[in-house]
């Protein structure tokens, strides 16, 4: 697909979301939002995935800090909603660079294992730092406030904060996917000794996808924080990290689309069996399991591959 048609497509998905913000009621909009966020955590979480093949599992403690660093500059110093935004990604891009600096220089299950482990790290001192984070009552109170003189406070307002920066991490991501430095993130993954051999510094790319994929996951939890209002340690728990993983597993690991349809089906599954059981993860572990087994690389992954075998039966019955 050319790059007009692609910024097309997304601009639907835009012009589409801010259609819903209009008519929607109060359960659509909300559940917009949701899918929103969880899109915004998996397309950051994407480019160590899908783009560096690096398996994170402490990203829900960058997400924490995103959601902690808003919070309490909200909280503590002003309401002014795009500061704390800004507060919170800060928090979780130098909290990125310290984990990442001791990670990056492992892969594999042992980049997976030390990123468990200072996720779990932060979450002990998120639970024990009572004082500041209100241990395991969390962060309450947090508000919206209002942007430019534009107050965002109710839902239907908050929807379209939540859709501009939504529409930035679009486009930001597909330049950095697109770009010669996404190039290299993929060469890394398919072979990073014949990256580093090229003279290319390994490490220091994976540190930068990995700060980067932890500041999308400070900005998701800061928008998530005021959506709520409040957060508590529990998005900091390792099984948090979880949720963008089945996300891109979902929809496509090396796709861009990949995250935004697995964010979409994880958020209405989830919602639509939680109606009929409480059990909600065993049925949603069945039907991923249907879904891996069926669709190799994801739906959105299957779906291109299909395309393209169809297109060239084609050009050979030609």
């Amino acid at each position: 697909m050319s790059s007009k048609a692609t910024y097309a497509v997304y601009l639907g998905i835009i012009a589409g979301l801010a259609v819903m913000g209009l008519v929607g009621d109060r359960f659509v909009i909300y559940m917009g939002m949701r899918v929103m966020l969880l899109a915004i955590f998996a397309l950051g979480y994407n480019i160590l995935l899908g783009r560096t093949g690096l398996l994170s599992f402490g990203h829900g403690a960058l997400y924490a800090c995103g959601s902690y660093g808003m919070a309490l500059v909200n909280l503590h110093l002003t309401q002014d909603p795009i500061l704390g935004i800004l507060a919170g990604v800060a928090v979780a891009g130098i909290f990125s660079l310290i984990v990442g600096f001791f990670c990056v220089r492992n892969t594999e299950i042992y980049f997976a294992m030390l990123t468990l482990a200072f996720g779990m790290m932060i979450f002990s001192l998120i639970w024990n730092l009572r004082e500041i984070t209100g241990g395991d009552d969390g962060l309450v109170g947090i508000s919206r406030g209002s942007v430019f003189g534009l107050p965002i406070v109710k839902d239907n307002q908050y929807f379209f904060f939540v859709l501009f920066f939504f529409g930035i991490t679009l486009w930001l991501v597909h330049r950095i996917r697109s770009s010669a430095f996404g190039l290299v993130l993929a060469g890394i993954r398919e072979n990073h000794q014949r990256t580093s051999f090229a003279g290319i510094p390994v490490k220091q790319y994976r540190l930068a996808a990995f700060v980067i994929s932890g500041m999308f996951a400070g900005l998701s939890g800061s928008l998530g924080a005021m959506l709520q209002y409040n957060t508590d340690p529990f998005s900091a728990h390792w099984s948090h990290s979880a949720e963008p993983i089945l996300v891109s597993l979902i929809g496509g690991l090396q796709t861009f689309s990949g995250p935004l349809a697995g964010s979409v089906i994880f958020v209405v599954l989830r919602e639509v069996i939680e109606r009929f059981t409480q059990n909600w993860m065993l049925w949603f572990g069945i039907i991923l399991l249907a879904i891996i087994m069926g669709l190799r690389g994801g739906v959105m992954g299957g779906l291109e591959k299909r395309l393209r075998e169809r297109a060239a039966a084609r050009k050979g019955v030609r």
